[in-house]
């Protein structure tokens, strides 16, 4: 039987009866974190532990640690980061071993819980019309620049023992508008995506998950990315990504229509599991029937995805931190 086509949260600190009983019957690929999850470390280990008994197996747990504003896991549990780009800003010409360093530190603190995946690197491109919902989160405003520390950003995250989750595919930084609340539309020539929104993708191509954009491509198709057969067979096909893709959250106001239809037609695109963050139990429920067993095309995705987890690389805290901290006050660290 194959794992079910979605990735789901949880209402509370532990899993209700109820919870447990649907992820038992559906049996989701995977499951996601936010702050309403987070109490104490004791807390968080064992409500993951919860998630992995209810399926009857290691399924992986992802969550947004980003730093700055999109960060669940704060102080005392972890360290309280800046936003990326003003982390990239601070470091200068360090940026890159900085960002490898601090997602290192973070893969550390997520494994310490029981986490073992992030929705991290950000490989939008920022420009100056970019909504401030997304413009810090960005590493940079060119593509080499992003691309660069995208892939710091995964090393970190891998070497960590964590799995990295590219986000938003095919490219969230020409987005005016905050897709959580409204439908952004992006019309600008499919040349220029190409060689800018959607160079940082193709270049990390390699990496095993990714997430969708809910932004409408006016070059491509009039359908959301999400949505959308024709961008999603792009993403697959120019871009070269063929690792797993979930959709950002499908509980997000840009896509309109009911939950189980949006649930279906992204499925049907091409996306390999729905990804539900809020809402009730029944709006959980529908989902993911809504969404179902993944295909074969996809569970083998999966499955390339969960090999891709490693046990961490040794890392003396101590020195990276150091290391860190000199980089972010333009030193050089000698060990």
């Amino acid at each position: 039987m194959n794992f079910g086509a979605c990735i789901l949260g949880s209402d509370g600190l532990r899993l209700s009866a109820g919870e447990k009983a649907l992820y038992r019957d559906v049996d989701p690929f995977g499951f996601i974190l936010f702050a309403r999850n987070i109490d104490t470390a004791d807390q968080v280990r064992a409500l993951c532990d919860d998630f992995r008994e209810a399926v009857g197996r290691d399924a992986p747990i992802t969550l947004d640690q980003e730093g700055g504003r999109v960060q669940r896991i704060r102080a005392p549990l972890g360290r309280e980061w800046l936003a990326p780009l003003d982390h990239v800003t601070r470091a200068g010409n360090g940026g890159e071993r900085a960002m490898y360093l601090r997602y290192r530190l973070i893969a550390d603190e997520l494994r310490s819980l029981g986490i073992d995946s992030n929705c991290s690197p950000v490989l939008d491109v920022a420009t100056a019309a970019t909504h401030p919902f997304l413009r810090n989160r960005c590493y940079g405003s060119d593509v080499e620049t992003v691309t660069r520390l995208g892939r710091a950003v995964a090393d970190g995250l891998l070497d960590g023992g964590v799995l990295p989750v590219v986000k938003h595919m095919p490219g969230h930084g020409r987005a005016t508008q905050d897709s959580h609340f409204d439908l952004p539309h992006v019309d600008v020539d499919l040349s220029v995506l190409e060689n800018s929104d959607f160079a940082p993708f193709r270049a990390l191509n390699d990496l095993p998950m990714g997430m969708t954009a809910h932004l409408v491509f006016e070059a491509v198709d009039d359908q959301p990315a999400t949505l959308s057969n024709t961008m999603m067979a792009l993403i697959r096909d120019q871009i070269g990504f063929g690792g797993f893709i979930m959709t950002d959250d499908i509980s997000m106001k840009a896509l309109r229509g009911s939950l189980g239809d949006v649930c279906r037609a992204s499925i049907a695109a091409g996306c390999d599991a729905v990804l539900h963050c809020n809402g009730t139990l029944a709006d959980r429920t529908e989902a993911a029937l809504a969404a179902g067993e993944m295909g074969d095309a996809s569970q083998a995705r999966a499955m390339a995805a969960l090999a891709a987890r490693r046990p961490p690389v040794a890392l003396d805290i101590t020195a990276a931190e150091a290391e860190l901290s000199a980089l972010m006050q333009g030193q050089v660290y000698v060990g």
